[in-house]
């Protein structure tokens, strides 16, 4: 009961963190195995891992379903995202006890209050005004930055895709949320098979209940994200992170 009750809890906030703000469910669930319930943190970020891929799946299907989601240049950002990722991780092998520390928690944190205190009201209408080929190089060169600090220290993928694709390329925030959740899709289905394929079988009763969870809590973010207006969005959006942020700091203060 008591695993449950943990894996149910780390789902809710993973899926509201992924059908929000594309947030990664690592960050969530991680801690919160590890923490509370006492599993290897390969074996956390396995089982994390996994409950993102249909998490972002159907977070991913609900925004293309709107209209909220930009394909051809998430499909480019991902491929890079994946190529550098593999080269941060190289890097992070060369350098001496290199670990993600706070870095994920304080962004959710901080763009959590960034979106209460200064909300994205990009239209789609101006997205448009940037031409397809400044788009591609935009793309290309945001997917280096994540996944470089993604295989370099671990995590905040998700986080760093959608505070790019808000700022660097003008994305409205739904668009950006799509388009995050759909990158991580893939993302995810690759680390967690990596990670099932080098750690072994995990515990199946945290894995089915911590994916069912998010998957659960995430397909109902998105349907309430992309029905509100961009104003109540990004307060939404700001009050999730901020508080995940604030939860998850508390969390890592526990270990």
């Amino acid at each position: 009961m008591f695993t449950f009750l943990i894996c149910f809890i780390a789902g809710i906030g993973a899926g509201l963190g992924t059908g929000f703000a594309g947030m990664s469910a690592a960050a969530v669930i991680s801690p919160m195995l590890i923490t509370f319930l006492g599993l290897p943190a390969y074996e956390a970020v396995g089982i994390a891992l996994a409950s993102d891929v249909l998490a972002s799946a159907v977070s991913a299907y609900t925004y293309g379903k709107n209209k909220n989601l930009d394909i051809r240049n998430g499909i480019v950002m991902m491929v890079t995202v994946l190529l550098f990722t593999l080269v941060g991780s190289f890097a992070a092998s060369l350098v001496p006890n290199t670990t993600m520390g706070s870095f994920s928690v304080f962004m959710t944190l901080l763009l959590g209050i960034k979106f209460i205190v200064k909300p994205v009201m990009t239209t789609k209408e101006s997205m448009k005004t940037v031409s397809a080929g400044k788009r591609v190089i935009q793309s290309v060169l945001s997917g280096t930055v994540v996944g470089f600090i993604c295989g370099f220290i671990g995590a905040g993928g998700g986080m760093m895709m959608l505070l790019l694709l808000t700022s660097l390329l003008g994305y409205e925030l739904k668009t950006a949320v799509g388009t995050s959740v759909f990158i991580m899709a893939f993302t995810a289905f690759t680390g967690a098979v990596s990670h099932f394929a080098i750690g072994g079988t995990p515990d199946i009763l945290c894995l089915v209940f911590c994916v069912a969870s998010t998957l659960l809590w995430a397909r109902i973010a998105a349907k309430f994200a992309n029905k509100a207006s961009a104003a109540t969005l990004n307060r939404a959006t700001g009050i999730v992170l901020a508080v995940l942020g604030i939860s998850i700091l508390t969390v890592n203060y526990l270990q």
